[in-house]
């Protein structure tokens, strides 16, 4: 009796020992995710706390991973969990679709989080596009005048309206980061990207960041300087960009070099970034430029002394499309030196949107080797987890459908109207101030001459930057107004309203018109396809303005990104209009050219006489231009007629 129960005793010990066991085993197999209290998963926990817990579990190929952003078309799942992937973004005119739907982005951009959440560590991707008039990749979203106009309007309130409203559509589709606002201080309008840079005074550029806390959120009372905040759930992380100096390149060639010394830099083109990091941007884009010869993404001093060190910037810095390649002439030259160039110089995100693979592996050797030390890799991981913990990543990686609805909602096409109006800059009314042309009568008693390849023209009112990189020309690239259906829906019914491309002097002479309205500019264009030594309008503009203007009244309004050459054309003209690149919202011209509104848009930049006088910028002696910075005629709204 005795023995069998000893035996029994014995048994049970044993059986309680092997159960324990096989629980310490499971506990060391299980995920980690179940296996163990997870600080970094801890919403609770501070914030430092939680990058701290995360980055002590991390191996270098899974924070090297963390510091690659990879372009949607070679994305899959498969590749993120593989890579430990940090980030995705569109390219210019990237999309999952051809006019996909809120609903499809939202998808595609879930699909690929699963694919981060699957990883051991499960840290979401952060996706980012361009958006820099609006939701500019996705079609029948909003589209805003692009920044040269915002800048006429010397209105920050409403340029955060429009980062309020822009995050919407954005959030909408999915995505929780925005590489804008660019707040490059354009010195010279011959670059092709002048039109993305609010102003030729960086005090204009300066007041434009408010459009930052419209992106992002208002930071809160006694917020850490230079630590990003994001809202979660509206709002979006914000990039900008293009630190520093982009806008003063040397006769405005798109990613080349400024000439300038230390002080002008720091007062000029450096302003808007420490309002920038005062307002808790997310992230810095490094400019293509360089620096008196220095390329920005290779540039220790400026990106790692200036800017995180002396500006106490704890966001991330990320480079340009292929910036890091481009450290080289010609690009991708040296690959091994220009990683090691522009991580050494303080480059977080290295945006390798094909070449992932390369990058991966550079890196890992040069780390390896003690080439770069890990502190640096730390210290980009560190700032990259900061934005997304800060932003409510961890927490809510997938997006819903609780915000289709307002991609190009009533609301937000209002706001862009607004927009619009304000922008419009009155350059010239009337051949003497006592007979002012505008504004127009709505009821005639002859017909109205529409004319000029602008009128009726979607796409070249929107300008690059809209569904595609470049922008495009016509009526389907989205939903819009274009200024010939604004004007047809303004002016009284009984007004006839005939459209004329570009007519010949016989026919304008023959038709008993009123007055006339011409709207003629630039095609669309992006960065160095835009840069231009001349700066003329494109024919057939000038014979139109000559045909239409030299045969009855008219107003001219002019679309571009950009002061161009209309000196020879301004004494035939009755009426001069800059009405910048206006988006989707044609009817906010109508507005003003009849009347409902007035014209109160000032000149965000130096309108010269001829190219010759380039660079020329107010304040520069020897100022002698054609309209002066701040220029701008006043109309008063007058009853509808």
């Amino acid at each position: 009796m005795f023995s069998n129960r000893l035996r029994i005793d014995i048994e049970m010990d044993t059986l309680r020992i092997s159960l324990l066991s096989i629980l310490l085993l499971l506990c060391c197999y299980a995920p980690i995710g179940e296996a163990k209290y997870l600080k970094y998963k801890d919403p609770n926990q501070p914030l430092n706390v939680r990058i701290h817990d995360l980055m002590q579990r991390m191996t270098l190929e899974e924070k090297i991973g963390q510091m690659v952003q990879i372009d949607l078309t070679v994305a899959t799942p498969e590749v993120l969990k593989k890579y430990f992937i940090g980030s995705l973004l569109s390219g210019g005119g990237v999309v999952p679709a051809p006019r996909a739907s809120a609903e499809t982005w939202v998808n595609t951009v879930n699909g690929l989080q699963n694919g981060s959440l699957s990883t051991r560590l499960g840290i979401p991707m952060i996706y980012g596009i361009d958006a820099v008039h609006g939701h500019n990749n996705v079609y029948n979203a909003t589209i805003f005048p692009h920044n040269v106009g915002l800048g006429a309007t010397r209105d920050p309130l409403l340029v955060r309206r429009i980062g309020e409203a822009t995050a919407l559509e954005v959030r909408a589709t999915g995505i929780p980061y925005v590489f804008a606002p660019c707040i490059a201080v354009c010195r010279d309008p011959r670059w092709g990207r002048c039109y993305e840079s609010y102003s030729e005074d960086y005090k204009v550029v300066r007041a434009m960041t408010e459009i930052i806390p419209g992106l992002q959120g208002d930071i809160p009372t006694g917020f850490p300087k230079g630590v990003p905040f994001v809202d979660y759930g509206t709002k979006v992380a914000a990039c900008a960009k293009h630190f520093v100096g982009d806008g003063g390149t040397h006769k405005g060639i798109n990613e080349n070099n400024t000439i300038i010394d230390y002080h002008g830099l720091l007062s000029i083109h450096m302003p808007a970034y420490y309002d920038s990091v005062i307002k808790g941007v997310s992230t810095i884009m490094v400019s293509y430029s360089s620096w008196n010869g220095k390329k920005m993404h290779a540039n220790y001093d400026l990106v790692t002394k200036f800017l995180k060190n002396y500006l106490k910037f704890r966001g991330f810095v990320i480079s340009d499309w292929q910036g890091i390649d481009k450290i080289t002439n010609p690009p991708h030259a040296n690959y091994s030196y220009s990683v090691q160039a522009g991580v050494h110089a303080g480059i977080d995100m290295v945006m390798v949107p094909y070449n992932y693979t390369e990058f991966i592996d550079d890196l890992t050797y040069q780390v390896e080797n003690n080439i770069i030390p890990m502190s640096r890799i730390d210290d980009a991981v560190r700032r990259i987890l900061r934005v997304k913990f800060t932003m409510g990543l961890f927490e809510h990686p997938l997006a819903d459908l609780s915000l289709a609805h307002l991609v190009g909602c009533k609301m937000h096409r209002e706001l862009a109207r607004e927009a619009v109006r304000k922008s419009l800059v009155l350059l010239k009314n009337g051949q003497s101030p006592e007979e002012p042309l505008l504004p127009l009568p709505k009821k005639t008693p002859t017909a109205i001459l529409v004319a000029g390849s602008h009128a009726d023209n979607l796409g070249y009112q929107c300008g690059g930057w809209t569904m595609t990189w470049q922008g495009q020309g016509g009526n389907n690239i989205t939903s819009g107004t274009t200024i010939l259906d604004a004007i047809k829906a303004t002016v009284d019914p009984t007004t006839n309203v005939v459209y004329t491309e570009n007519p010949d002097l016989d026919y304008v002479r023959d038709g008993s018109f009123s007055y006339a309205i011409v709207v003629v500019g630039e095609t669309p264009y992006a960065e160095t396809a835009g840069d231009s030594l001349n700066l003329t309008i494109p024919y057939p503009a000038p014979t139109t303005i000559q045909n239409v203007c030299s045969a009855i009244d008219c107003v001219v309004v002019l679309i571009s990104g950009r002061p161009v050459v209309i000196e020879p054309y301004v004494p035939v003209m009755g009426a001069l209009v800059a009405a910048w690149l206006p988006g989707t919202e044609g009817q906010g011209v109508a507005d003003v050219l009849f009347g409902d509104y007035g014209f109160t848009g000032k000149l965000p930049r130096t309108w010269f006489k001829t190219v010759d006088q380039l660079p020329m910028n107010v304040g520069d002696e020897n100022y002698d231009p054609l309209f002066p910075f701040g220029f701008g005629l006043t109309t008063q709204p007058v009853n509808a007629r």
